[in-house]
């Protein structure tokens, strides 16, 4: 027998994410469990599950784990179908030790964290060009790092090279020694190690040039990119394409799901974070939030307190009235957050 839909019930659902398959819990506005199922990570599955859901009634919100890596397209699909998704964070562990752990279990403590009022976040959009940024960054740090690993084993083979490589290398600066080892003809392998020693080296110097042409090739990518997606954030003082970037990413293409400067400020690790006792009373660092977008404020205050003659003299006189240096550059990156937040969401001419 087919079960009606009671159009008067309100259902909230959870979904518990994973590559191949989602699986998913309802609940009633009481907060008991109607049913769970598993759906396949694909875009008719997505539809199944959007239907499921809506046959026990009408779906007030949807809790869904992990909204940025494998919920990301479930919770695009049923934000365009109009249900509203709500990203939830996976439970603490003193939870799964009372009530235990499995897919199912997760999906209903998702659903409940949404009912309770504990998850209220709305998800990262993953649409339009910031999404396209955020990709070719992911794809820029690889290259970035994969150049740095190059550099470093370039170093490490010059050391215990051959006396006649080691004393032509060991003094130059990074650039010359990949010119001048992209030069070598190695000859035969043979007993002799230097010939193996200066083909490595140039296969090291190959790899680290191909990743310097990647690197700009991707930034010539970006570039217009971020002055598209918001062309005033790049003419702040001592913000660049990449600083930029990262600012857009941990906003998203929804920024205006962020409340507050102060809630901008707590996503980017830059919030201050109370760590007084007793007759001390004083903040300290954040070391949460986003780190990117944490590393991207502190770079503009590096640059502002070489160059931003105000930050200058906010250096100097937070240091006359006794903090640390560490304080005071907290203290400047909660001001650019605030006046980053401000930029972001202002209409994008």
């Amino acid at each position: 027998m087919t079960r009606m839909p009671d159009q008067e019930r309100l259902v909230v659902g959870g979904v518990d994410t994973h590559r191949d398959f989602h699986v998913a819990a309802a609940l009633d506005s009481q907060g008991r469990v109607l049913a769970t199922a598993t759906f396949p990570a694909r875009r008719e599955g997505y539809r199944q599950l959007g239907d499921w859901l809506s046959s026990f009634g009408r779906v007030e919100e949807l809790g869904i784990e992990g909204t940025g890596a494998y919920g990301a397209g479930l919770c695009r699909f049923l934000s365009q179908a109009g249900i509203a998704t709500v990203e939830v964070i996976r439970p603490n562990r003193q939870h799964r030790r009372r009530h235990g752990k499995s897919d199912a279990t997760d999906a209903i403590a998702a659903a409940r964290a949404v009912l309770s009022g504990e998850a209220r976040g709305e998800p990262r959009g993953g649409t339009g060009r910031v999404e396209s940024i955020r990709m070719l960054k992911l794809a820029r740090r690889g290259a970035m790092r994969a150049k740095i690993a190059a550099g470093n084993q370039i170093h490490a083979l010059i050391v215990t090279a051959p006396e006649q490589i080691r004393s032509q290398l060991r003094d130059l600066p990074l650039a010359k020694i990949v010119a001048t080892v992209a030069r070598y003809r190695p000859g035969p392998l043979g007993e002799d190690h230097t010939q193996a020693a200066k083909q490595a080296l140039k296969s090291l110097a190959a790899r680290y040039r191909g990743l310097e042409a990647e690197i700009e090739g991707l930034d010539q990518e970006l570039q217009p990119l971020v002055t598209a997606a918001n062309p005033t954030l790049t003419e702040l003082c001592g913000v660049g394409t990449q600083t930029a970037a990262d600012l857009l990413i941990a906003a998203g293409s929804n920024p205006h799901r962020i409340g507050s400067d102060s809630s901008f400020a707590a996503l980017c690790g830059s919030s201050p974070v109370d760590a007084s006792s007793g007759q001390q009373q004083r903040h300290r660092l954040n070391r949460g939030g986003d780190r990117q977008a944490n590393a991207a404020l502190y770079r503009i205050v590096i640059v502002r307190l070489r160059y931003h003659q105000p930050s200058r003299y906010y250096m100097e006189r937070r240091l006359k009235e006794g903090l640390t240096k560490k304080e005071i550059v907290r203290c400047l990156k909660r001001y650019v957050a605030r006046e980053v937040y401000q930029i972001l969401n202002q209409p994008v001419p």
